[in-house]
């Protein structure tokens, strides 16, 4: 361990380019708001001249990646089509058209006449990413980074090699032509560069993985920088006594079956026994048409359902066409489980039973907690952040699908005129401590 956490050497190119970055951060945080925008919108101009080129690199990593054998759910996440990339970059677009993160006033307070402290929002620094198959997110983190006046170190997985580089080249393209500097943005390429950025404490401020659960543990056991991010993406739906059948029904299927390689995609089905009948009659032929692998628990089966789930499934993220049932007799026994074997991402009630709804969303301590609602609409795109650089299941803020405003920290300023403490300590002098207008 002692050796994993080794400052790179001094000389290295790493080092070098993570101090370019440094240098181009502090200058990006000073920047005004229209700089900062008008950045933004370069780079979405340059994306869409080059989405051609960017789509045939994707079709390059794809081929790739489906002679190496690589699962569904990997390819769906690492493919760029056009619709997606067209997606993408009207994200950039609108996410210039969002309020300021930077140079927000959270407090301003007379402590005595003539001291006065202000709370100042403020950029993070350097973002050090490290990402798996959705060369998408680095279109999101790099939009995110400077609009909220932050640079960020990128290193995207290897399957998805091409679209990276071809991506950040027209990200580049377009700084190139607003005044942001170029070095705000860093593309690692190799596994010894994303470990050495790692060892980056005191240039990077802030790791952000986005990957599987083993990339994510792996990073937070391997680094003195804090990370912020989720493991798990262990998502439930429950089906209360209450819940209008069809409602329960679409709900469900969008869950699962949208896009089922998203860590918000739910992985378990709970299903209260007085509706388990009428429910599964008419769920088990739907999934079975959207090809859905159904695994139940020994109650479930007698439904109709015909793999029978094991211990190990519960707290499994399939991010495919799998979904675990369990029929459980009370909304007390949902609960219990969802503290079992929840990951603190996104859990869902369907129910016309407001006090239930109510207890639910009261009692579930995750991230995102719904009420007659897919649980894909956890993204930060969908609750009008722009874009998000990831989400965090972590009980400190920022908490969720993290946008501009998990990406910025505050400084408190003081200005006085001569004071000195020692005047309050002999109460030659008296705070007044009264806030004033923001």
């Amino acid at each position: 361990m002692k050796n994993s956490l080794q400052v790179p050497d001094p000389s290295s190119e790493l080092l070098q380019r993570a101090l370019h970055v440094r240098r181009a951060s502090t200058e990006l945080g000073q920047t005004t708001n229209e700089k900062r925008c008008n950045a933004l919108t370069c780079m979405a101009d340059a994306l869409a001249n080059r989405a051609n080129q960017i789509v045939e690199s994707n079709l390059v990593d794809l081929k790739n990646a489906v002679s190496s054998g690589v699962k569904d759910s990997l390819l769906a996440r690492l493919k760029l089509d056009k619709k997606k990339l067209d997606n993408s970059i009207d994200g950039v677009r609108k996410l210039a058209l969002l309020p300021d993160p930077v140079g927000v006033r959270q407090l301003n307070r007379e402590l005595d006449d003539g001291l006065d402290l202000e709370r100042i929002t403020v950029p993070l620094g350097v973002l050090g990413v490290i990402f798996e198959a959705r060369p998408d997110a680095l279109i999101q983190i790099a939009s995110l980074a400077i609009r909220s006046g932050n640079g960020a170190i990128l290193k995207g997985g290897s399957e998805a090699s091409c679209t990276n580089e071809s991506i950040m080249s027209a990200l580049k393209e377009g700084l190139s032509k607003s005044d942001i500097q170029e070095t705000s943005l860093c593309l690692l390429t190799t596994r010894k560069e994303s470990l050495g950025l790692l060892r980056l404490d005191g240039l990077v401020d802030l790791i952000i993985p986005r990957g599987s659960n083993e990339l994510v543990r792996f990073i937070q056991d391997n680094t003195r920088i804090p990370v912020l991010g989720h493991a798990d993406g262990i998502c439930h739906l429950y089906v209360d006594e209450a819940a209008d059948i069809e409602k329960s029904l679409n709900i469900a299927l969008d869950s699962k079956t949208q896009y089922p390689a998203a860590c918000n995609a739910i992985e378990t089905l709970l299903v209260h026994e007085k509706v388990a009948a009428s429910f599964l009659d008419k769920a088990i032929p739907a999934f079975d048409h959207a090809e859905v692998t159904l695994l139940g628990d020994e109650t479930s089966l007698l439904f109709g359902i015909k793999q029978k789930a094991e211990d190990s499934d519960w707290s499994t993220e399939y991010l495919d066409l799998t979904l675990s049932v369990k029929i459980v007799s009370s909304l007390e026994e949902a609960l219990e489980h969802i503290r079992r074997y929840g990951s603190r991402h996104t859990e869902a009630i369907v129910t016309e039973n407001h006090e239930t709804a109510k207890r639910f969303l009261k009692t579930v301590d995750s991230s995102g907690v719904y009420h007659n609602c897919s649980t894909r609409f956890a993204d930060g795109f969908r609750y009008g952040f722009g874009a998000e650089v990831g989400i965090s299941t972590q009980t400190l803020p920022p908490r969720g699908p993290v946008g501009l405003e998990g990406l910025v920290t505050y400084r408190y300023f003081l200005r006085g005129d001569g004071h000195i403490c020692a005047d309050y300590a002999s109460s030659v002098r008296y705070f007044t401590h009264k806030d004033l207008p923001l």
